[in-house]
């Protein structure tokens, strides 16, 4: 003799939702295990057992699916951390690239410090150099202006020398015209 669903519901301690599920859940299970009597619906013996170990056969059923998941999921694990192994050695590779960048730049920091010292000591050598240049352009400019001062001195003096000269010919040829002027008045 079969149990109707509210026995099934009382004996498994579920309600009768739960085991209406139950029975659709099972293909077949209505045709092969129901019957109706009167205005109620029961359910043979191994129908009930079926019910009775759903749980038990849905763990069954999904324990395949549940192996099938692991195994994706090992899977995806297993990708996953190839995956970060190459992450962690791009990331070395990246980081091994940037020291060396930051290496290069603080010596080529250190080097224009260095250049900046050398301009500035060769601007410093030039400019003393400039300085010294420019005394002996100005101690040139005054040997030059004494110089010069020596020579127009010296060229007056030729000149007021000439021109004593040419004084000395203009009496010369004076008192020789006077001279001769008067020796030729002389004569007349």
């Amino acid at each position: 003799m079969g149990k109707t669903i509210r026995q099934l519901s009382e004996e498994f301690k579920l309600s009768k939702q739960a085991i209406n599920q139950r029975i659709n859940s099972i293909n077949g299970f209505r045709s092969k295990h129901t019957y109706k009597v009167k205005n109620h619906l029961e359910i043979d013996n191994q129908g009930v057992k079926m019910l009775a170990n759903f749980d038990k056969q849905k763990r069954q059923e999904q324990q395949p699916n549940r192996q099938a998941e692991n195994d994706k999921d090992k899977n995806i694990d297993q990708i996953l951390l190839k995956q970060l192994d190459v992450k962690d050695q791009q990331i070395a590779n990246l980081q091994q690239a940037l020291d060396q960048q930051q290496k290069l730049q603080i010596a080529t920091v250190a080097e224009n410090h260095r250049l900046k010292e050398h301009v500035q000591k060769l601007s410093g050598l030039f400019e003393s150099s400039s300085a010294t240049h420019q005394q002996q352009l100005n101690d040139k400019d005054d040997t030059l202006t004494n110089s010069s001062n020596t020579s127009h001195i010296k060229d007056k003096n030729d000149n007021q020398n000439e021109n004593k000269v040419a004084e000395y010919g203009n009496r010369q040829k004076k008192t020789f015209k006077n001279n001769t002027n008067n020796s030729w008045w002389h004569f007349w």
